[in-house]
C-alpha cells in the first residue's frame, strides 16, 4: 500500500484520522517508551521505589478503580501493526480483531478435543460425498456493526456475499496479505483470481475493482444467505480454516471509506466495538449493542460442571462491558501492574516465577491469600531458531546449520527462560497433535559442543574461520534480548560470531516478510489442530512473505506435504508425516527449542477463564465479578 509521508498531515474523508499512522505510532510509543524507562529507572531504588513505579504505572496505564465498572483488564506482549484481518498473523493482532471480527465457524470453547461450531453460519456445512464441495447457510439476522462507512452510520445485514467479498480481497495480491497459504491451491479458480489481481491498478485507485464481481467458480454466493465453496482435493481441515482469522467477513463499505486506514478501523459483527486505540499504549473494545447470536455453551467435561464453569450455560454473551488492553513490551512493569490489581491476569515473567511458584509447581501462600490463581496447560506450539536459507552462506552449508544446531543447548534454554516450563522439541509438531513422537529425536537436536566443531571444521570453517558475524534477529523485551545474547553465547563456543539486533514486533515482522534476515528468534501457535498447521511452515510455496520464514525448499518435502495435507489421520498419514520430520531434521531449517507449557495467573475474580490453545482471549465467555474485585481494591 501507499503510504504518506512521516509526519505530515493528509487529505482525508471525514471521520478519519489526520495524522499518519506513522507519525503517531512513532510519537504515542516515544511516551510509553519514556513511562518504561522511568519505571525501570525507579525499580533499582526498590524497595520505595516499587511502589513509585507502580503508582506511576497505575496513573499512566489504567483507569480509576473507582470507575473500573464490569471491565475486564489485560495486557499485550507488543504493539500492533494492523486490525486488518487479511494482513494480521501474530498472536497480539488476533487477540484483538477476535473481539470484533467474526468467521462462518468457531471452536466450541469447552470441548477437548478442540471441535469446530457455527459462527455466522447457520448450522453445519453440507459437504458433498466427494469431500470437494461445501455448501454453507449463513446466520440470518446478524448486522455490522454502526459506523459511519454506512449510509446514514447505520450497520446493515451481513450476506453470503460479504464471506465472497472478504475472501476474494483476502486472495488480491495488492492487500499483500500473510493468509494466502490457507487458501493457494484448494479452491477451484481462486489461483486464476489472485493471479488476474496482479494487474488491478494499485491503491487507492480502486478499492472494489470490477474483478471482484465476476463469477468464480469454486467461491460462489448462491444468494443472500448461501454460500458455496468447491475444493480441488478434499482438506480434512478445511473447516478449521474457515475458523481462522484471515477468514473473518468484513463489510466492503469499510475499505472503500476509510481506504489506507481501514487497518486502524475495525468493523465487524463480533461481541465488542473498538473504541480507542492508542498506539503503543493501549486498545478499548465497547459492548456492541447490534451483537445477538452469541451463547455460553451448554455442554462440557464432567470436571468443567465441578469447577461452575457451566453456571452460565445458555446464557446471552458477552458478559463483559469493556476490554481494556495494555500494552508491555517490559514484562516487569506488566507484574507489578498486576500485583497492584491493574491486570486481571497475567502471565509469570521467569525472573518473578520463583517468587510466585513453589518447586511442587503449585502457587505460594500469600498470592492465594491475595485470591490469586495458577493455571497451568499445555500448548500447541512450538519455539524455535529459524535460519533465512535463502542467505548466500546459512542457505548453501548445511553441515554449517547442523553445527550450529548441536552447539544449541535447548535444555538449558528451558530452565534459564522458561523456569522449566517447556518439553524439548526435536521437530514442529507439538504434543497434543496427531504425528506427535516423543521418542523421536533428530541426529542434530541434542547439545554437543564436541560434535559441532568437528561437523563446523568438516563443513570448511574451523573454529568458526571464513564465516562472517551473522545478524540474529529479536524482539524487544528484556527476556527475548537475553534468550539473543545466550544464542550468541552458545555459537561463540565453536567459533561463530552473532550480532543480537533487537526491533519492535512489527519492524520485526516486516524484516522477516521482506526476507532481511539470517538468523532469527521465531515462534508458532496452532491457528487449528491439524500436524498440517504447523508443517506448511517449512512448505516450499510458503515462502516469505508466507509463513515458510526460513525460505526451506526441498523438493520431497514440499511433495509429502502435498500428499499429507489431502489425507485423513490413519497409518499413511503417519508414515508421511515420519518422513517428512526426518528430512528437516536432516536439513536443519530450524534448530528446534522447545513445547511451552503454560502458566497464567489470574485473580478470583475472573470467571469462566479457560486456557485454549487455538483461540485467542476467548474474552465473550468471561465473567467478572465486580463486587468481589471492589472488595479487593477497596473502590
Amino acid at each position: 500500500m501507499s503510504q504518506a509521508p512521516r509526519n505530515t498531515r493528509v487529505s482525508v474523508p471525514r471521520g478519519r484520522s489526520l495524522w499518519t499512522r506513522e507519525a503517531r505510532a512513532s510519537r504515542e510509543t516515544a511516551v510509553s517508551s519514556l513511562l518504561t524507562a522511568l519505571c525501570a529507572a525507579l525499580a533499582d531504588y526498590a524497595p520505595v521505589a516499587v511502589l513509585g513505579t507502580t503508582l506511576l504505572l497505575c496513573i499512566g496505564c489504567t483507569p480509576s478503580r473507582k470507575h473500573l465498572g464490569n471491565v475486564f483488564r489485560a495486557p499485550l506482549g507488543s504493539n500492533l501493526k494492523t486490525l486488518d484481518p487479511a494482513q494480521a498473523s501474530d498472536q497480539y493482532s488476533n487477540q484483538c480483531q477476535f473481539q470484533v471480527y467474526e468467521t462462518l465457524f468457531e471452536y466450541k470453547y469447552l470441548s477437548r478435543p478442540y471441535d469446530i461450531q457455527p459462527c455466522l453460519a447457520a448450522r453445519p456445512p453440507e459437504i458433498s460425498p466427494d469431500g470437494k464441495t461445501y455448501v454453507i447457510h449463513m446466520r440470518p439476522g446478524v448486522e455490522f456493526q454502526d459506523d459511519v462507512c454506512f449510509p446514514g452510520g447505520k450497520g446493515r445485514l451481513v450476506t453470503a456475499r460479504d464471506f465472497v467479498y472478504s475472501i476474494k480481497r483476502m486472495c488480491d495480491v495488492r492487500v499483500k496479505t500473510f493468509g494466502w497459504w490457507i487458501f493457494d491451491g484448494k479452491v477451484v479458480g481462486l489461483d486464476e483470481f489472485r493471479k488476474k489481481s496482479e494487474a488491478l491498478p494499485p491503491y487507492p485507485e480502486q478499492w472494489h475493482p470490477a474483478l471482484y464481481d465476476e463469477d468464480l467458480p469454486g467461491l460462489r454466493a448462491l444468494d443472500d444467505s448461501t454460500v458455496q465453496i468447491m475444493l480441488i482435493q478434499p482438506y480434512p481441515y478445511f473447516k478449521d480454516i474457515l475458523a481462522m482469522p484471515y477468514a473473518a467477513i468484513i463489510p466492503h463499505e469499510a475499505v472503500e471509506y476509510y481506504g489506507e486506514e481501514f487497518l486502524n478501523h475495525a468493523v465487524g459483527t463480533g461481541p465488542y466495538k473498538l473504541t480507542e486505540w492508542r498506539h503503543g499504549l493501549r486498545l478499548v473494545f465497547d459492548r456492541n449493542p447490534k451483537y445477538h447470536h452469541g451463547f455460553y455453551p451448554t455442554e462440557g467435561a464432567a470436571s468443567d460442571s465441578a469447577a461452575g464453569l457451566l453456571a452460565d450455560a445458555g446464557k446471552p454473551l458477552p458478559f463483559i462491558d469493556r476490554i481494556v488492553f495494555t500494552i508491555f513490551e517490559e514484562t516487569q512493569p506488566m507484574w507489578l501492574n498486576f500485583l497492584r490489581g491493574n491486570l486481571d491476569r497475567s502471565t509469570i515473567p521467569k525472573d518473578n516465577y520463583g517468587d510466585a511458584v513453589l518447586p511442587s509447581k503449585s502457587l505460594r501462600s500469600e498470592y492465594e491469600s491475595k485470591g490469586i490463581e495458577l493455571v497451568q496447560a499445555k500448548d500447541l506450539d512450538v519455539f524455535y531458531v529459524c535460519f533465512n536459507l535463502e542467505d548466500p552462506i546459512l542457505g548453501k552449508h548445511k553441515m554449517l546449520r547442523q553445527a550450529m544446531s548441536l552447539a544449541y543447548d535447548a535444555k538449558q534454554v528451558i530452565e534459564l527462560f522458561a523456569n522449566g516450563r517447556g518439553i524439548t522439541a526435536q521437530s514442529p509438531i507439538p504434543p497434543g497433535l496427531f504425528g506427535y513422537d516423543s521418542t523421536f529425536a533428530g541426529p542434530y537436536g541434542h547439545y554437543d559442543l564436541e560434535a559441532a566443531k568437528a561437523l563446523l571444521s568438516k563443513a570448511g570453517f574451523p573454529g568458526g574461520q571464513g564465516l562472517p558475524e551473522f545478524e540474529f534477529l529479536t524482539m524487544t523485551g528484556s527476556d527475548l534480548r537475553q534468550q539473543g545474547e545466550h544464542f550468541a553465547q552458545c555459537m561463540a563456543r565453536i567459533g561463530i560470531k552473532i550480532k543480537v539486533s533487537i526491533f519492535t514486533w512489527p519492524e520485526y515482522l516486516d524484516r522477516l516478510k521482506r526476507k532481511q534476515t539470517q538468523i532469527m528468534r521465531a515462534a508458532w501457535s496452532a491457528d487449528y489442530p491439524d500436524p498440517e498447521n504447523f508443517l506448511q511452515l517449512l512448505y516450499g510455496p510458503n515462502a516469505s512473505p508466507g509463513e515458510n520464514n526460513a525460505n526451506y525448499r526441498n523438493p520431497e518435502y514440499d511433495s509429502l506435504y502435498r500428499v499429507m495435507a489431502v489425507i485423513p489421520d490413519s497409518p499413511e498419514r503417519l508414515k508421511v508425516v515420519r518422513r517428512m520430520q526426518e528430512l528437516l531434521a536432516e536439513d536443519c531449517p530450524w534448530i528446534y527449542s522447545y513445547h511451552r507449557i503454560n502458566e497464567t495467573l489470574r485473580y478470583q475474580w475472573l470467571k469462566n477463564h479457560v486456557p485454549h490453545a487455538v483461540l485467542d482471549a476467548p474474552i465473550k465467555y468471561y465473567r467478572i465479578d465486580a463486587e468481589a474485585r471492589r472488595g479487593y481494591l477497596g473502590g
